[in-house]
């Protein structure tokens, strides 16, 4: 298992909170997700073998966020 901390832009309440929440949920090969709002972050553990940090980001993208 990685971890990985990724600042997430476009966050404005705990509305994206919980979409981002659900977005990371849903990848496969990841074990857990916590996502703030201050500062904008989202920090993951997953397995690298099933998924990428790519593919994470992407799919935070994918949602309306942006990634940096």
């Amino acid at each position: 298992m990685e971890n990985i901390t990724l600042t997430v832009g476009g966050m404005t309440c705990m509305g994206c909170v919980s979409s981002v929440k659900r977005v990371l949920a849903a990848i496969p090969g990841i074990a857990s997700a916590e996502v703030t709002l201050q500062p904008g972050q989202a920090t993951v553990r997953y397995d690298p073998a099933k998924t990428s940090r790519d593919s994470i980001s992407n799919a935070i993208r994918d949602a309306g966020y942006d990634v940096a």
